[in-house]
């Protein structure tokens, strides 16, 4: 039995991976999931050999990686959704802006999403930072502990910029889509002032308690689901993707940086962002 950790930012957690359940017992699989309030305890509880394998949003990777490798253990992504790679994060400010670069925003206020928010959050003020703006982070601290999966704290952000609270606001770049077709953002009243490099977002990791064979099974299975095929689409609907794709590490790089910068984890793993309380 292949024991799978998820955190439930939203009830269709619960639909999804009952479903999967369901669709992998049906071709001989033995598979179960736990649910976690939120990531740190279930990247603890893998580093541990509690459970088998997590879906991990990208932070939890880079915290499941620091974690195994203190305890001289190993974790690897076994597969990643098509929609998790090569995403890109954008600074988005008003049409009226006077803004035409990212240094015009030294000193100005800033609207980002959760703390611990890759995506709206760590990956956008690294890059500030590393383009020489010095900025005046509003934070909207909006599920803390699910790592940007609940997009409140982005979305909050992002009205922040239309009311003209901020000069800014930072959000994965579907989002700056998302909300505008949501209303959040008036219709072609904001443009993108600056755009993150490429990076990876969640993985299905799996750890060294599992079995390699058990794990390439449980890897060819997914593989193999398609999306011409009715009883797998309405799974991969919800699971937001077409198709799985083989995991990959390399798309972290910047994320791992940001991680740095600011404290969020020491070199080992542990928790070490201020005001950070998942």
């Amino acid at each position: 039995m292949l024991l799978m950790g998820a955190v439930a930012y939203d009830p269709k957690v619960v639909t999804i991976w009952t479903g999967f359940r369901a669709w992998l017992a049906a071709r001989g699989f033995a598979f179960d999931f736990v649910l976690y309030s939120n990531y740190e305890r279930q990247v603890e509880d893998l580093a541990l050999g509690r459970i088998h394998a997590a879906w991990n949003s990208p932070l939890a990777w880079v915290r499941a990686r620091r974690l195994a490798e203190a305890r001289g253990r190993r974790v690897r992504p076994l597969v990643m959704r098509d929609t998790d790679r090569d995403l890109t994060s954008v600074i988005v400010v008003r049409a009226d802006s006077p803004c035409t670069s990212v240094a015009d925003l030294d000193g100005a206020p800033v609207a980002v999403g959760a703390v611990d928010s890759p995506q709206a959050t760590l990956l956008p003020l690294s890059y500030l930072r590393a383009h020489g703006a010095d900025v005046d982070v509003r934070r909207f601290d909006v599920g803390v502990g699910l790592h940007g999966d609940h997009v409140g704290g982005e979305r909050d952000a992002a009205a922040a910029l239309a009311s003209g609270e901020v000069a800014a606001a930072c959000m994965v770049d579907a989002n700056h889509l998302l909300f505008g077709a949501e209303g959040v953002l008036p219709a072609g009243g904001t443009r993108v002032l600056a755009q993150t490099p490429l990076y990876d977002h969640c993985n299905l990791t799996v750890s060294d308690s599992l079995p390699d064979r058990a794990a390439e099974r449980f890897a060819g299975l997914l593989l193999s689901m398609s999306f011409a095929d009715p009883d797998a689409r309405p799974l991969l609907d919800l699971e937001g993707l077409k198709s799985w794709e083989d995991g990959r590490d390399g798309g972290y790089a910047a994320l791992e940086r940001a991680v740095d910068e600011t404290g969020f984890y020491d070199r080992d793993g542990r928790v070490t962002a201020r005001g950070y309380t998942p």
